[in-house]
């Protein structure tokens, strides 16, 4: 096992909700090296000492850490810090986000920043069968548009597919996250007369653009196709 290179800094913390700020800090240490992929955690008492909290604080605040895949706890070694992964990245942001589901509009802004460059990304890196997949999934979402259906799974699958072409592993592992979140509101709004049938025109754009491995047409088809789904949203916010 090995030992702390660096010695942590912990602050006193006053709050009402003090495991909150303890997690915070230990998770600090961890982003800044200071507790390192192995290190073990002070003892609980030295821990509660240092950040001049109770013991059932600390526990709170390594539980936290726990759920957030950052340490694990070891029998006879006490508390270790974990290797980092996509989901300890991830699941921080997904909890917070899972906590306010209401917020569509910001829910949408983050699309906004993210799509139009995954859109574009995809243009540069995406293979044959990357395209002939998006493509089977707009002949779907075509037959249920023709059908009277809004094609959620299919508007959803579309999206991820386009995010599966960028190659990028993090920015996949987000787009899980904001593909659930946005769901509910998906759902609501491709029930808007017309919306199917506007969103399966902004996809056809965006994948016309692929093919021609086009970056910049991609973007832009992207932008388009998300200022449609904004107005569409404000109108049923209204």
């Amino acid at each position: 096992m090995k030992s702390l290179l660096t010695a942590p800094r912990f602050q006193p913390v006053r709050r009402t909700r003090v495991y909150e700020a303890v997690a915070a800090q230990i998770q600090a240490q961890i982003a800044e090296g200071r507790l390192r992929p192995g290190d073990r955690l002070p003892p609980e008492r030295e821990l509660a000492e240092a950040f001049g909290v109770s013991r059932d604080s600390v526990r709170d605040a390594i539980r936290v850490l726990e759920l957030a895949g950052l340490v694990v706890p070891r029998q006879g070694e006490g508390t270790v810090v974990r290797e980092l992964t996509l989901d300890s990245v991830v699941s921080p942001l997904a909890s917070a986000l899972l906590q306010r589901k209401d917020l569509l509009a910001d829910l949408l802004d983050a699309r906004r920043i993210i799509e139009p460059a995954l859109a574009y990304r995809a243009a540069q890196r995406a293979g044959d069968e990357d395209i002939q997949a998006m493509a089977e999934i707009l002949r779907r979402q075509a037959a249920k548009v023709r059908a009277g259906e809004p094609g959620i799974d299919e508007d959803t699958a579309f999206h991820y597919r386009l995010a599966t072409a960028a190659r990028n592993q993090v920015i996949l592992k987000v787009m899980d996250v904001l593909m659930d979140l946005l769901r509910e509101g998906r759902a609501r709004s491709l029930q808007a007369q017309g919306r199917p049938e506007r969103s399966l025109e902004g996809h056809r754009r965006i994948l016309a653009a692929l093919r021609r491995r086009d970056p910049e047409a991609a973007k832009r088809a992207m932008e388009q196709h998300l200022e449609e789904i904004g107005q569409i949203l404000q109108r049923l916010q209204a």
